[in-house]
């Protein structure tokens, strides 16, 4: 059990985190917009959990200007993806566990 515990990420303890590192594994990338929607979530809660997520080298963010229009967008790294699948295969070695 103490093996499985150790692979639990608390970088993806809050469901914010948890649903923009789904999206983003299975996606090449997600703009501010999107991930929003997607998650039900207001601006505020979206960008610090994104700053999370950037400061643990999980995802990058990237800045640009779509004609007059910011454009956030987010990718997953591969470190993100690896942490963030071990993290995924732990949670289901502990459902499985009896």
């Amino acid at each position: 059990m103490k093996n499985i515990l150790q692979h639990i990420n608390k970088a993806f303890d809050h469901r914010i985190r948890l649903g923009i590192m789904s999206v983003l594994v299975v996606n090449e990338y997600a703009d501010f917009t999107t991930l929003k929607e997607l998650l039900g979530v207001t601006d505020g809660n979206l960008a610090s959990h994104a700053k999370a997520l950037e400061a643990e080298n999980y995802i990058t963010v990237e800045k640009q200007f779509i004609g007059k229009k910011p454009n956030t967008r987010y990718i997953a790294t591969k470190e993100g993806k690896k942490a963030f699948r071990q993290h995924i295969e732990a949670l289901e070695k502990l459902i499985q566990k009896k």
